[in-house]
């Protein structure tokens, strides 16, 4: 029926006069009413399948997926509508985003921690700093402990002087060493003779005999002096030297205690402000710090200090001891209690050519 009235509607014939004038017509209402009717059916369609389309939406629920948005209002053009894909785009490089500002937020707190550590690390070096040249030109006062100062002293000179005997005693190896070597050598050239030389065999046996029983000998109080010398490197280069080491800690933290407490008597010396009060509180709590490690290490010194005081009375004795034994045996021509000497000792000899490579090693 819509059809044939849009048809009857098209088809109707417009008159024109001679002048190319349309003329007047008559009112015709077929037109009007095909319009209206038209109208009617529209919204009927219309209001149907929206009506399906609500119902399949609230079966269904909607596609995400093909969801749009006409941002021109009704009839606008396609290039108003915008696709939700290029919503999770955004929404992807917005994740993005905030993932790299995370990244450079804590890049940027380590960068503020270090830059805290340097500033502190600057300011404690400044204050040690000018608590050194104070104590230097008289200035300024340092905390002393008469007592422990001396003993520090005294662990110092100690070890000079056992560093001098060390050098010594590797001398007397070095020498001794090559005496013994020498010893080897004429030996062997004595009994070489002795089998070359038939009017001097036995003189040249005698001596060769006796070249090497000193080597012999030689041997055994080498290995003597050798174990003297690592017992006493030891005792310098390693147990000194440790407690060395913590005493060398506790002169610094005693520099830092001093600082401290001079920065902190400057300020109580000054105004008695809110912005004083609270820097005098800071400077309060560091002192109090530095205090607690200032007694700490000199606690650990002195506890160091009495520990090495018996351990080199021991070690020392002992060492002594077998030194004077075994070269006394030794120049005495007693053999016999030179060997005691080293078992006495539990000193063990290396047999010739110990340290020698074996032909393995040297391929």
């Amino acid at each position: 029926m819509t059809d044939s009235i849009m048809s009857k509607a098209a088809t109707m014939e417009i008159p024109i006069n001679s002048n190319g004038d349309t003329g007047t017509l008559p009112e015709d209402d077929s037109l009007e009413q095909a319009a209206k009717l038209q109208w009617n059916l529209d919204e009927k369609v219309g209001s149907s399948r929206g009506t399906r389309d609500l119902q399949q939406v609230m079966v269904s629920g909607p596609n995400l997926n093909e969801t749009s948005i006409v941002s021109g209002g009704y009839g606008g053009t396609a290039e108003g509508i915008i696709p939700t894909s290029s919503i999770k785009g955004s929404s992807m490089h917005h994740s993005s985003s905030s993932s790299s500002m995370t990244a450079e937020e804590a890049t940027r707190g380590v960068a503020v921690e270090k830059l805290e550590f340097v500033k502190k690390w600057g300011l404690n070096t400044y204050k040690c700093t000018k608590q050194m040249i104070s104590e230097r030109f008289g200035r300024g006062s340092r905390t002393v402990d008469l007592e422990l100062e001396a003993q520090i002293e005294v662990l110092r000179d100690t070890k000079r002087k056992y560093e001098n005997v060390l050098r010594l005693a590797r001398a007397l190896t070095n020498h001794f060493y090559s005496m013994v070597q020498t010893q080897h050598a004429l030996g062997d050239t004595f009994a070489d003779l002795s089998q070359k030389s038939p009017e001097l065999r036995d003189e040249f046996g005698y001596n060769a005999e006796t070249q090497k029983l000193l080597c012999k000998n030689g041997e055994t109080l080498l290995g003597a002096i050798n174990f003297f010398v690592s017992s006493i490197n030891t005792l310098v280069n390693k147990t000194m030297e440790d407690t060395l080491m913590t005493i060398k800690m506790y002169e610094n933290a005693r520099l830092e205690y001093d600082a401290y407490r001079a920065d902190l008597e400057e300020l109580s010396l000054g105004p008695r402000d809110a912005v004083a009060m609270a820097r005098i509180d800071s400077a309060q709590q560091q002192y109090q710090v530095q205090k607690d490690k200032y007694e700490r290490l000199r606690s650990d010194v002195t506890i160091k200090l009495k520990f090495l005081e018996e351990n080199k009375v021991k070690v020392m004795h002992k060492q002594l001891l077998l030194f004077h034994n075994a070269i006394s045996a030794y120049f005495a021509g007693n053999q016999q209690q030179l060997e005691q000497t080293l078992k006495q000792f539990n000193v063990k000899l290396k047999p010739p050519g110990a340290d020698k490579p074996s032909w393995l090693e040297e391929q």
